[in-house]
This record gives C-alpha cells, structure tokens and sequence, in this order.
C-alpha cells in the first residue's frame, strides 16, 4: 500500500501516532522523516509555479507567521507529479536569500557605490527621465515624411519572468510612450520557433503537450538536452521508452539524455539540416512518407510558379545589394478564380512533392556524413528508426531546444523538423508533433503577448510607416483565400486588432478616429529594433536612456565585450531585480574605473514569484495561475506594480505640462493600480456595448465567451485574442481550474483538459483534425485525439468545430494556413521555401560541400561587427565552440548563482574538451586554459572528457569544445562570460544569435589564475 507524504501530513497532521502507520503496511519511503513533517504543521499551504524552465511546474509553498518555511513540488500537477529539478528545489533558499535586492538603489553618474533611496524619489525621478528623453527625441515622422509617432533614442528589454497581466499592462505602457527598440529573451533564445512552425503549420507554438510525449512510438532529441535541462520533460520520454517508444539523440556531445537514450549520435554543430536533408531524400526515395495524409493534408500537390528556381545554393529572386529575395519569385501558381492550382498525382514538374526531391536529391549519405562528422551507419541507424513512424498506426515527436534555435539558419532548423513530421504523418496525432522546450518560465506567454518589436499581443505584425491608416495595414495583413473549404482563420484579424485598440484606448478609440491606430509607432521597413541592433545603436551612442527588466543582457548577449562597452554608453537606465547581476552592476565590472562610466542607474528590487499572482503560460500553452504566498521580502515589489506607476507617472507629467504627443499617454485606457486578477479580464476582453451575435444577446461589460465572438466594429474588447475564453461569465477564471478528471478516451492519451486552461479555446493538441481521416476516424483509435461521433467531435476541443473534410460544411484541417494545408513548401521565410544548409557565420570549411554559396546570403551581419569575424577556415581559430546550459543554473546564472547549493554543485567556468584535443594542446583535466576569438577571450578551467569527440569533416579532423554560458563575473569570482567570445550573427528571419557554432582557439594559461 502506497501514500503520498502530503497525504500521510493531512492524515496524521504530522504527529508520532502516525508512526505506527509503518507498522501496518503502509509505504512510507516518500515520507523520508518526520523532522520534515514538523516543518510544516500548521503552516498556510499556496500553490506557485517554478520560476525557472518552461514547464511550469506547480510548486507547494508552505508558509507560517508570514514567512516562507519550505518548498516542494506539486503532486496534483499532471506534468512533474510533484517532482522539480535541481533549480526548483532550490526555491525556498531563493525567495529568503540574504543576496535578495529588497530597498531601491541609485547609482549617481560617474558614481562608484550604490545609493538607497525612497520609491516614491526613485520613480518620480523616472518618470521625469522618461518624459524628458522623449520630449527630446520623440518624431513625428521619419526622413521620407510618413507619420510615424515614435522614440528611437529610448529602449525596453525583458522580460520572460513577469506574468501574463504584467505583461500585458507593460506592452501597452511601451508602445504608449512610442517605443521601438522593444526586445525580450525571447529573441536570444526561441524567437525562431514562432515564423518556423507558423510557416509550417499557421501557429508558432509547442504543437502537443508535456505528458503527450509519452504516447510516441519514435522520440528525436535533437537541438536539446532535455534531461539535464528540461528534467520534467524527459520524464515522459522515458514513459514513452518503457512503452517501447525508440529514443535518439542527435547531439554534439554526450549527456544524460544520450545516457538514456537507446542511442547517441554526435553532430558537428551547425550542420543540423545537413542531417535532417539526408532523412528527407531517405523518406522519398524509400517511400517512407504517409501518403493519405501527405495527399489530403499537405501542400504536396500545390504548384509553384514558373518564376522558382534553385541552383548553387540561392533561390530565384535575390538581390545581392540587398540581400534579401523578392519572395514573390516563389508565389503559387493559380487558376482564373484564384485557386492555387494543385496536382494530386504529383505529375507536374513543378508541383511541391516533386521539387522537393530535386532540392533533397544531393543530400545523400556520403555528403551528410562529410559535413555533419556522422558515420553512415548512425546516419541510417537514426533514418530506420524514425521513419518508422510514417504511417497511420505510429507516431515519431521531435524535440528541440536552443540547439536548433541560436543558428543563422536557426527558422529553417524547426523548419525542416517540420517537413519530416508532415511526411511522416505525425502532426495532430498523440504523440506526434513538434515540442519547442522554451527555456525561460513565461516566454511563451510573453510572447504571445508580445514584448517583442516586431509583433502586437497575439501576433499581428507591428504596423509600419507605410500604412498610414488602419485599414491599410489590415489589408496588408489579412490574408484571403478563394478556396471555399479554406477556413483561412487569420481572416478574422481585423477583429482581433480592433479588439486590442479597443482594449487599449477604451472609449476613446472609435471608427470615425479609426480606433486610435495613429497612437501606434509605427516602424520604418525593412529597419531591425532587436538586441543585436540596440545594442549596436547603442554602441554608436544613437539611444540614450531605457528599461531593463528580469534580463541581464551584459552577460547573455554575444560579443559581450561591446555590448559592455555599449552600456556604459547609456545616460540612464531603469533595472529590475531579484538579485544584482553583470548588468546591474557593470559599471564596476574589472578593469573598468566607475568615475569613466556617466550613466545613471536606477534599481529596482523586485518581488519573487512566490511573492505575487498572476498566470504564466508554459510551452504545451497550458495557462496557469500562480497565488502570492508572502508578501514581498522588503520592499521589493511586483513588476505589474512597477509598469502601472511608471505609466501613471508619466501620465500625470504630462497633464501637468504637456509636452510631445501626449495623446497616447493620456487617452490609454489604463489601470490606476495594478490588480491581476482585473487584468486578466481585460486580456479576455468584454463587450462594449449591448450587442447580438447569431440568436444570442449579450450586454455591455460582459465577458467575451471565445474568440470567435470578437467583431471588428468596437462592440468588443481584448487585450489579446488567443487568451480570449479563459476568463468566462460562466466558469470565472479557467485557469485557476485543478480538475484532473478525463473521460477514458482522454485518459489513454492524457489530455487532462480539467487542469488550468490552454489556449486556443483550451485545445491540448493543435491541428488535431489531422489525427483522422477525411471522414472523422482516427488514424490510430487506439490513441485517439478526437473522433467525429454522432455529428459531433468527441475528445479533445477539435481545432476548428467544422465537420471532416469529406461531409458537408467540411473544411481543411490547418485552420491557420491561408490555404488550409501545412506547408511542405513555405514562400513566407526570409531565406528560402524549403531549408538548404549553409555554413555557420564562422566554419572550419573552405568550401560548402552542398553548393556553391558557403553562408546564408541572408543571415543579419551588423557593419561594425565585420572585421571581428573569423574567414572560412582560418587556420589561427581552428576549434569550433558550441554552448550550452546547465541543470544547476538558469540562463545566464544570475539568479542561481545566488543558490548555495547550485553554486557548490557547478561552481566555476569550464571548457570540456576531447582527450585528442587537450593532448594536442598539452593540457590535463583542471588546468586553467585561455579561449580566444576575434572578439575577446575568457578564462576556464579544462573539462577532458570524451563526452567530447573530434569530428572527422570534409576528410580531416575538426575538434569541438563545449562551454556553459551561466557563468560571469559579478558572483562567483569565477571567469567571465562565455559570450565574451560568441559571434554577433543573426538568422535572417529573426535575428537570433549564432551562439551555437563559432570558431576559437585555446591554449593552456602561462600560470593559474583565479576563476
């Protein structure tokens, strides 16, 4: 007989007669010690959420006299069962650690200490620098005369730690103040995942689930080590291994994961479409491919027009002033309604099927194996048993994280996953799919909510200077389809945008002033406002002043030694923080004397997440609530707080004195105190007027049911659409929901639709119309998503509530395709329709065996950055370096390196190296070695190890070494940052850094030197 310690605590209230339960057969190993249970009798019990990966995992926190006594994992939670990984159990020594910010800091120019001050002098001196630097620089218009009403000289970054009411008041305050330079982590870790899996598919999300892992036949790790890094994650691919599933692991060094694995394969880095290309020809040319869901489903039989063409690596329509393609050189070919036109018989020379062969014809074994370092026999080994899964009864998921993503090729990485699982039938099935491990605790929440230049809540593009009235842009940007069983779903975006201007200026925002759309900045095209370009802008001193929040960019970003540099650049700027870090501090950072550094900071302490409630969206978009189990230790506060009085700050500044285009400020519909729970209404949306839809009414300030009920004419509000639904009139606040009943089709496969919310409209499983046949049966019934019954679909939420495609009123499955089809070829991405391999910005080649073109013609390079960028093959940086994260630090370590026993499990800077390679540079394992690139150097201690190999590429031997990134010099005294030596190259689409593949060298230090 089995009991939980949470349940033995309840049933015994932790008293000695509840000893004596042993005695009469009950298992208590998980009890462990009654000590444990003292901790916490009679202490207040609060449910939280693990601030670190983006698992979300639900924690217990324990509280007694108002202070927090202990942590622990939530059993009730579906995805851990109450487990957390090294981090989250680190948890309760965090939220009380002596090294928490708790009083405001100021740091004066040229200042070399830090100063406490009061809030109220903190955030009115703010507010007042704010408005100052945007009186000074605000603009009307850019060079060419086109309105624009925005702020050049002033930036925001971060954050992926707020909520998703925070997030939500902090968008509308930045684009208020007309901010462009608006960045988060997103766009350094996962900012390729949105553009690739919405060109594949029409979402840019986690296609399933954390617990839908285990139903797969076929697991490829791949751009991840996800039981090193994602814990709670592989606990479900090692269900989906007992059950019989084959696990792979497709990785430049051997982890835990390749531990567990059935096999490991080591890749060079940088060559993952090189592997993913073979694995595409060997589906083809073995018909490996499910063909009734490649036919029905794909866009296999669509035809490209006459103008495509590909030949030497580029695709037809580059200019090479520019480097960009004229993407209409890859536009469909259509008929005179219209139509695309499509050959089901896959005949035509230049139907999708058949150019994809002729582009995937040269990657054949000899080749792959040349460039990626893989033997034959691995490459055939992972091919087998992978694409097993094409067919009606298996199911093969990928999984990836910033292994895939931090590439110049980085989009068409997941990409290319994308075209394998298409021809394999494995999207919308239980165990299928494409699972982006995002590594920060909101940032698919925060992403779906857009703290990112380039995107309004809920992915509309950030209109730009030449569409100059609303209806212009939502012209541009709605899409249309002539095909009638297309349901072409981002046809509703006018609805959505008109929601949000609503949301945003309230009554102010009406048809005849076109909804406020002129408060908006708008950007200059074709203009890049993220991190590498701040930071450059930065560097040549065009920005001025900004607001950094939960981010620590001087450690995180590459080439830190000018971003550093570009810091120190700054008049003032505004920080939030649970602990000081390599940005906070780094006017004191070595070698720099304070007095030289003018800039003036602001520190604000930040309250924890255990401190404070809201919801947070993990990477299976489950949307979750977290309560406040304390208050916040000292006087730190939560950041909605913060945003709301900085807004309301400024606000009052300018009622009192006007100034540059106040309207924005002053007519936003915008809370006086922030209150998440309220917050969360105005992100569902309300109606704003009496109005009737279809046979029902529905009254002025009532909550929106779904979206599909949002209209395009005023009559309703929504901070962002894709939320809309999880807070109803009916049902409240979804997701605070904790109901792990299913019924026994949704239990085979784990649906767990009870627990929380997910969005769209609760659907666990994306694009599940494609689990079943034209018809409505399920491909495989033995895992069942959703079944068409009785006139009905039973399951899970259908994605789209049409029939199947064979009845009447039936209709496509990728609802969010204009086309209605996953895309095999997808003519919207910046560098290609089908994924081609290029070499790393930095290689150890000479020459790209695959075409003549070496790198991605499109890849973002920044002038300034040029002359620190190694040529193909330089002999005097020969090692290719790669980076990776830890189990025991976050991101860039600057919370956890607070933890003590983080610290003292990983310590120090290390570089680990093959025995080949310390023997060829003469070095032992814990010697202190020098790093080099052309843009600094850093110091680590030698890890030889032979998780480590040497690659053998284009026929002699490549060396790869491997260097954590959470490490930098504010605490620990333990060597510098990682990416002191990293490269400033961003991909095309996205501009993500290239972190994952650079070339250095390294040699022993003269003496020891302090890490």
């Amino acid at each position: 007989m089995g009991i939980t310690r949470r349940t033995f605590m309840k049933a015994t209230g932790a008293g000695l007669a509840g000893l004596a339960l042993g005695r009469l057969g009950f298992n208590l190993a998980p009890v462990q010690a009654y000590a444990a249970g003292l901790k916490i009798e009679g202490a207040k019990e609060v449910i939280s959420i693990c601030p670190f990966c983006s698992c979300g995992c639900n924690t217990l926190v324990h509280v007694k006299d108002g202070k927090i006594v202990n942590i622990e994992g939530d059993p009730d939670f579906p995805v851990s069962g109450g487990g957390l990984c090294a981090k989250g159990a680190s948890l309760k020594s965090l939220h009380v650690s002596p090294e928490r910010l708790t009083k405001p800091l100021y740091r004066a120019p040229g200042g070399d200490k830090w100063e406490e001050k009061d809030w109220d002098w903190m955030m009115e001196r703010i507010a007042k620098r704010i408005k100052d630097q945007r009186d000074k620089d605000f603009k009307l218009k850019n060079d060419a005369g086109q309105v624009v009403n925005r702020v050049e000289s002033v930036f925001h970054l971060g954050s992926s730690q707020v909520t998703n009411e925070e997030a939500a008041v902090l968008h509308q305050m930045v684009r208020a103040f007309g901010i462009v330079h608006f960045d988060h982590q997103a766009r350094i870790c996962h900012s390729p995942s949105v553009p690739a899996l919405a060109e594949c598919f029409g979402r840019g999300a986690m296609t399933n689930h954390y617990n839908d892992i285990q139903n797969a036949d076929a697991v490829l790790i791949m751009g991840s080590n996800c039981a090193e890094h994602h814990p709670m994650t592989f606990k479900w691919v090692l269900k989906a291994q007992a059950r019989g599933a084959v696990v792979m692991h497709v990785d430049p060094k051997f982890s835990r994961t390749s531990a567990r694995s059935d096999f490991h394969v080591p890749i060079r880095a940088g060559t993952d479409i090189a592997f993913l290309g073979g694995m595409i020809k060997y589906i083809l040319e073995k018909k490996k491919y499910f063909k009734q869901y490649v036919e029905e489903y794909t866009n296999a039989s669509f035809i490209v027009g006459e103008r495509y063409s590909f030949k030497d690596g580029m695709f037809s329509g580059f200019d090479p002033d520019k480097k960009k393609y004229d993407k209409k050189a890859w536009a469909f070919e259509k008929d005179a309604e219209g139509k695309v036109k499509r050959d089901p018989a896959f005949k035509h020379p230049r139907c999708v099927m058949n150019l994809m062969k002729a582009h995937y014809d040269r990657y054949d074994l000899d080749r792959v194996s040349s460039v990626t370092g893989v033997s034959k026999k691995d490459l055939l080994r992972v091919y087998e048993a992978y694409t097993a899964t094409g067919g009606p009864d298996k199911a093969g998921t990928v999984i990836y994280a910033l292994g895939w993503t931090q590439h110049s090729v980085g989009v068409q990485n997941i990409r290319l996953s994308g075209l394998v699982q298409q021809l394999l039938g494995n999207i919308g099935v239980a165990g299928g799919g494409i699972n982006a491990l995002r590594g920060e605790p909101n940032v698919q929440g925060t992403t779906d909510h857009a703290l990112l230049y380039g995107y309004l809540p809920g992915y509309h593009s950030t209109p730009t200077a030449v569409y100059p009235t609303l209806a212009e842009y939502l012209k541009a940007y709605t899409p249309v389809s002539k095909d009638p069983m297309s349901v072409n779903w981002w046809g509703n975006r006018p609805k959505y945008v008109v929601s949000l201007l609503k949301s945003w200026y309230g009554d102010n925002a009406t048809p005849e002033n076109e909804f406020c759309y002129s408060y908006v900045p708008k950007m200059d095209p074709g203009v890049d406002y993220s991190h590498l370009y701040i930071f450059d802008r930065m560097y040549k001193g065009g920005i001025k002043g900004g607001l950094c929040f939960a981010h620590n960019p001087c450690q995180s970003v590459p080439n830190t030694n000018k971003v550093r540099k570009a810091w120190d650049n700054l008049d003032w700027v505004v920080l939030g923080e649970v602990f000081h870090n390599e940005t906070t501090d780094n006017w004191r950072r070595p070698g720099v004397d304070p007095k030289t550094v003018k800039t003036e900071v602001f520190l604000l302490p930040s309250a924890y997440r255990a401190e404070k409630e809201g919801t947070i969206s993990n990477s299976g978009r489950w949307h979750m609530w977290h309560y406040k189990a304390v208050e916040p230790l000292g006087q730190s506060r939560d950041m909605g707080a913060i945003f709301v009085e900085i807004m309301n700050r400024v606000r009052a500044l300018y009622k009192k004195e006007g100034g540059a285009f106040p309207e924005p400020i002053l007519k936003a519909d915008y809370p006086e105190k922030f209150d998440a729970e309220a917050v969360a209404k105005r992100i569902n949306g309300f109606f704003t007027k009496d109005v009737k839809i279809g046979d029902k009414e529905y009254k002025k300030g009532q909550l929106v049911p779904g979206f599909p009920n949002l209209q395009a004419d005023g009559s309703t509000s929504s901070l962002n659409w894709l939320y809309c639904g999880g807070y109803t009139e009916a049902e409240g606040n979804l997701s605070k929901r904790r109901d792990l009943a299913q019924t026994p089709m949704q239990a085979k496969i784990g649906l767990y639709p009870g627990f929380a919310w997910a969005w769209p409209m609760n659907r666990r499983v994306l694009y599940n119309r494609a689990s079943v046949d034209t018809n409505g049966k399920p491909f495989n019934p033995d895992k069942a998503v959703i079944v068409w019954q009785d006139g009905k679909w039973v399951g899970d939420v259908p994605d789209g509530g049409y029939p199947p495609m064979a009845m009447e009123g039936g209709k496509y499955p990728f609802i969010m395709t204009t086309e209605g089809h996953s895309q095999l070829f997808g003519p919207g991405r910046e560098d290609g329709p089908f994924p081609e391999h290029y070499e790393p910005a930095e290689t150890p080649l000479a020459v790209n065996p695959f075409s003549k073109q070496m790198h991605n013609p499109c890849m973002k390079v920044i002038q300034s950055d040029v002359d620190v960028l190694a040529k193909n093959g330089d002999p005097r940086f020969p090692i290719v370096l790669t980076t990776y994260s830890l189990t025991e630090h976050w991101c860039s370590g600057s919370e956890t390196r607070n933890a003590p026993p983080l610290l003292e499990a990983e310590p120090q800077q290390y570089v680990e190296m093959s025995p080949q390679l310390a023997k060829e540079k003469g070095v032992k394992n814990g010697d202190v070695v020098i790093v080099e690139s052309l843009r600094g150097r850093t110091e680590a201690v030698a890890m030889v190890t032979v998780r480590m190999k040497p690659f053998t590429v284009a026929g002699r031997t490549v060396h790869q070494v491997g260097m954590p990134y959470c490490f930098g010099w504010s605490k620990p005294k333990c060597g510098d940052s990682t990416n002191r030596v990293t490269v400033s190259i961003g991909d095309p689409n996205t501009t993500i850094p290239e972190y994952k593949a650079c070339l250095v060298n390294l040699r022993k230090a003269d003496k020891a030197t302090e890490l």
